[in-house]
């Protein structure tokens, strides 16, 4: 194998600078608006009692540490929010396959799904309670119901748009309709489905809190209720940090997956 000419290293290298600046920028503009978060409140700019302040923040945090709280609550939220993030985008995908394989049904039930994307989910809530019980599967259920219907429209439209000229082509060579979604339809649409991925990591969360919100008795989202009701904004702070860290981990994870099959697989995703 030919080594590297020196102009591909310089490349290389101004890459990695690049990068490191870009996440020691991301850092400290982390840390300044902490700071500044911090100072405000000290100096008495804002109330701490109605926003909290970092260094409160972090005593709630280890206060729930010390107690043993703080674990049970995320995997509580953890687990709902990736089962309903699962189950959305598998049924969502499997859905969107059923409508690209039969015209009929796309056209028949396109109205119907038009209009459970505009419907606010939250308003299930009520419904799921009722007809399975106030607990995880409401709450799970809830989570579905946010992302498969994005996960079926995206998925559908990705689907429909893929190349007619390539998709003739293997007709004339006599594959069957299995063979094409199987070997041109489905990996021309990765990338599809890796954005799809990535918009439901929000909208799942957003449904396991919503949830969690109406019914529950752990969870990130039960904190944040049981804070505000308590008036105790410091727990209510650090709960929603909490959230946050936990939503980029999983978009992280899902970022590392589309690598990894990228490189897998060979398609640019």
């Amino acid at each position: 194998m030919n080594e590297p000419s020196p102009q591909r290293l310089a490349y290389l290298r101004q890459r990695r600078r690049r990068r490191c600046l870009i996440r020691v920028l991301q850092a400290g503009l982390l840390v300044f608006l902490l700071l500044l978060w911090e100072l405000a409140a000290r100096c008495g700019a804002i109330d701490a009692f109605v926003v909290s302040c970092p260094s409160r923040v972090a005593d709630t945090l280890g206060s729930l540490f010390r107690s043993g709280d703080l674990w049970r609550h995320i995997g509580t939220s953890c687990l709902e929010t990736v089962l309903g993030f699962t189950l959305g985008t598998v049924a969502g995908t499997v859905i969107a396959i059923g409508l690209w394989w039969s015209e009929w049904a796309s056209r028949i039930l396109e109205p119907y799904l038009v209009v459970l994307n505009a419907l606010p989910k939250t308003a299930l809530g009520p419904i799921f309670i009722v007809w399975i019980g106030a607990g995880t599967a409401s709450i799970i259920a809830m989570t579905v119901a946010i992302s498969i219907i994005v996960t079926i429209l995206n998925m559908h439209s990705a689907f429909l748009s893929t190349d007619g000229e390539k998709i003739r082509l293997l007709r004339t060579f006599g594959a069957s309709r299995r063979q094409i979604l199987r070997y041109l339809v489905f990996p021309a649409n990765y990338a599809a489905l890796f954005n799809t991925l990535k918009v439901n990591v929000g909208l799942s969360w957003v449904g396991a809190i919503m949830g969690e919100f109406l019914v529950s008795k752990a969870g990130l989202g039960y904190l944040i209720v049981y804070g505000s009701q308590v008036f105790n904004m410091d727990l209510v702070m650090a709960s929603i940090l909490i959230l946050s860290a936990a939503a980029v981990v999983m978009y992280q994870g899902v970022l590392r997956l589309e690598k990894l099959l990228g490189n897998r697989l060979g398609v640019m995703l």
